[in-house]
């Protein structure tokens, strides 16, 4: 019995015809295929081996309407798809940010974190390590004007709400 999915990935994409990607494959387009149905070569970047000398990652033909229901850009995002990109080790950002440059990042945390003597940790729990959870970073600006990082960025109900999250490079 088939089971259901749904799929978050970034892939990189080029509009191509069925036709002008089986010539790109080098390959003879099939005689039950239609040549001019309007689609998109995929290429996915997030692993596996390259199927095609000129990708680094491997390449596939989308349908434009299977590929259009799947996908949409990087900028212009939900706040569920930023988590998700940032799931995937992106940085991500508001468009509608006042300050330039700001962006959050997915922290790992890590299940022996070793606290240094004199740290307001150290001093709090009195152990030498702790276990850190995961959690959501942004790099800001401080009250000072210096570039910092802010430990534990909580989402606003405008930031959950907004359409305007977009992935950084």
């Amino acid at each position: 019995m088939s089971k259901q999915f749904i799929g978050t990935k970034i892939v990189l994409a080029l509009a191509m015809t069925r036709l002008a990607y089986n010539e790109y494959r080098g390959w003879t387009l099939p005689a039950d295929e239609n040549g001019a149905d309007d689609g998109y070569l995929v290429e996915y970047t997030d692993g596996g081996a390259p199927n095609h000398p000129a990708h680094g990652g491997y390449i596939s033909w989308s349908p434009k309407a299977q590929f259009d229901a799947a996908y949409r850009p990087t900028n212009g995002l939900s706040f569920g798809l930023a988590i998700e990109a940032l799931k995937l080790g992106k940085r991500v950002a508001r468009a509608g940010w006042n300050g330039k440059g700001m962006w959050l990042v997915l922290v790992p945390g890590t299940p022996s974190a070793q606290l240094r003597e004199g740290t307001p940790y150290r001093e709090a729990l009195g152990l030498a390590e702790c276990e850190i959870l995961p959690h959501i970073d942004m790099w800001t600006t401080n009250a000072d004007g210096r570039r910092a990082m802010l430990p534990g960025w909580l989402a606003s109900q405008t930031d959950m709400l907004a359409d305007d999250w977009q992935v950084i490079a």
